[in-house]
């Protein structure tokens, strides 16, 4: 099995950036303690500002899957929706080389 990488890319609203903060930090933190979860690293964009991205490595997809299907992560998702710019982006991929 391959480990799987993840990106994923939030822009916030300026004036939500203190609540979306302490959201992102909740997340990372019921995150890191899942089964199969390498690495989930939180990274604010220093040049634009309420950019965030969510640096992740999972031990296989299944793994991600059942992260996927969380309770945290289904809050952080809706508590989240309205302080968004635009719905998140996210990169998935193997690594190449």
């Amino acid at each position: 099995m391959k480990n799987l990488y993840i990106v994923a890319l939030f822009r916030f609203k300026e004036n939500y950036l203190m609540d979306a903060y302490e959201l992102l930090k909740k997340l990372v933190s019921e995150t890191r303690k899942e089964e199969g979860c390498l690495q989930y690293d939180l990274v604010e964009d220093r040049e634009n500002k309420g950019v965030f991205f969510i640096v992740e490595l999972w031990e296989t997809h299944e793994h991600h899957y059942k992260h996927s299907t969380t309770e945290h992560l289904s809050d952080f998702r809706a508590q989240s929706a309205s302080m968004l710019e635009e719905t998140a982006q996210v990169y998935k991929g193997y690594k190449s080389f």
